[in-house]
């Protein structure tokens, strides 16, 4: 069986090693000259791609976000800047032999499917090199372009912007913070590029506004006791009860936590009311706030020549420079429209992963969905998924588009291939692998103790995953020593596994 993987960046490389390990054809083709997507961030300004400045260092930790069956080095930070995470993706890349599949500087040009598709399920696959362009045959094709090429910029939103006489322009556009040196600066939105761009836009601008009309959470990469915010919040034990607990009861829960660190309200950053959306990752925007670098202001009603005006404020803001931090449209510019069909910026796609009206399943996108927690495991578990569904034909329903819980997403996809851990299972057999895996992170070591891509390597893996975490942090002995687990929490945790396991995790 023939597989086009499209894109070298975290998720063709998990699809490309999947389709490898499932003894299939692969083939990879990446348009720029070296692996690692978007975190190629130097060698992104010298083409024009996306820079990445704006989140040099990665929102996950190491340990969250490493491929199941190759964890980070020791010595590697905890949160990793991009040439340390570009550096994982090339050691992956050279361990398990993949560059040999992969062709560099070939663009994918279109994805057909072939006339007999309703019975072969094959795509005519035609790429360009060189200004020569070569016509493929394959049996599936995974997407993995990624979603940061195609910017939605609304503009028709934004009455005046047509007198504006200053500087507007996407974050994609955006490479480094020297264009704001002197200059009175409004970000658009309030995302994580948009919190980051802000905050370095302040460093060397006069004046910063964050403009908001929805608000959010932020939240620091250091959480409690100092642990990173993922190893502490994606945890089954912490998903089951978010999962669990009455929606108002859930999100009041979630609002006391994030307002432990700072009061949201004090600094006009709350959501509205009932919202759910994804938490901003910022270590820096409440100091930057509270020492006046950056002023939040609400949402954008006009722009004048040289000002603008925010909806409920009086006062108009002279303004030199607007940058919109105002997503990106999910876009697959080689494939007829037909067969992705994409609305309000989203795919129509089931389990996020197929659309959902083809005859046969064989194209799949990876790394679409939204979720609080890290890409690379999640296109991992998709790339088997392909490969498990393209022998078995099943009817497609289309899967609202929403964003889901991260270990909820993860495990439904692990039951399908049969990888999901069984912590009933091992409570009997191994218990304190059990109660690991039940209250500590859930990293995707865990996916390759049983099922297909089983690795002998994955309990020794989830044992030492705490070390790899601080062996970078402590880099000065003391004689004080303390567990990464919160006593109280574990002693009721405890109580609620042993019903947990019965009900959830059979």
């Amino acid at each position: 069986m023939r597989v086009a993987v499209v894109g070298a960046g975290a998720s063709g490389l998990a699809a490309l090693k999947c389709c490898l390990d499932e003894g299939l054809a692969a083939t990879c083709f990446e348009r720029s000259q070296d692996i690692g997507g978007l975190w190629r961030y130097t060698e992104s300004i010298e083409e024009g791609r996306p820079s990445l400045y704006a989140s040099v260092v990665s929102n996950t930790s190491k340990e969250m976000s490493a491929f199941s069956d190759f964890p980070y080095p020791e010595d590697f930070p905890v949160f990793l800047p991009h040439a340390r995470l570009l550096e994982y993706l090339r050691r992956y890349a050279e361990r398990f032999a993949l560059r040999q599949h992969i062709q560099l500087g070939t663009t994918v040009v279109s994805v057909r499917k072939r006339p007999d598709f309703a019975t072969s399920g094959q795509w005519d696959v035609v790429t360009e090199a060189g200004g020569t362009r070569t016509s493929h045959v394959f049996d599936a094709v995974m997407v993995c372009n990624g979603n940061f090429w195609d910017p939605s910029l609304p503009l028709h939103a934004f009455p005046g912007i047509e007198k504006f006489q200053g500087q507007y322009f996407h974050s994609r556009q955006y490479k480094h913070p020297d264009v704001f040196r002197g200059k009175r600066v409004l970000v658009v939105g309030m995302g994580n590029s948009g919190v980051d761009i802000a905050v370095e836009a302040s460093r060397v601008a006069t004046k910063v506004t964050l403009s908001t009309s929805r608000g959010a959470w932020v939240i620091s990469r250091v959480f409690d006791h100092g642990y990173p915010w993922d190893m502490v919040f994606n945890t089954r034990f912490m998903s089951l009860l978010r999962n669990s607990l009455p929606g108002p009861l859930a999100r009041g829960l979630i609002s006391h936590r994030v307002n432990r660190w700072f009061k949201h309200e004090n600094y006009g950053l709350p959501p509205l009311a009932g919202e759910v959306r994804e938490p901003v990752l910022n270590d820096d925007l409440p100091s930057y706030i509270i020492t006046g670098r950056i002023t939040i202001k609400p949402g954008v009603k006009e722009f004048k020549k040289n000002s603008v005006v925010f909806y409920n404020y009086p006062e108009e803001e002279p303004v030199d420079i607007v940058v919109f931090c105002t997503g990106y449209n999910a876009t697959f510019p080689f494939l007829e429209e037909a067969d992705v069909k994409v609305e309000n910026k989203h795919a129509s796609l089931y389990k996020y992963v197929f659309p959902t009206h083809l005859q046969r399943p064989t194209l799949a996108v990876l790394g679409l969905i939204k979720t609080l927690g890290a890409i690379m495991p999640v296109a991992e578990m998709q790339a088997p998924f392909l490969c498990t569904t393209t022998h078995i034909w099943f009817g497609l329903f289309f899967d609202e588009v929403l964003k889901i819980d991260w270990i909820v997403y993860l495990d439904e996809i692990a039951s399908f291939i049969g990888a999901k851990p069984s912590v009933l299972a091992l409570l009997f057999s191994d218990p304190k692998l059990a109660f690991t895996i039940f209250f500590g992170p859930c990293t995707s070591y865990q996916f390759r103790l049983q099922g297909p891509g089983r690795w002998d390597g994955a309990r020794q893996a989830i044992r030492t995953q705490w070390d790899r975490m601080l062996k970078p942090t402590r880099t000065r002995a003391t004689s004080v020593s303390s567990s990464p687990w919160p006593s109280l929490l574990t002693v009721f945790g405890f109580l609620l596994l042993m019903a947990a396991v019965v009900f959830a995790f059979q």
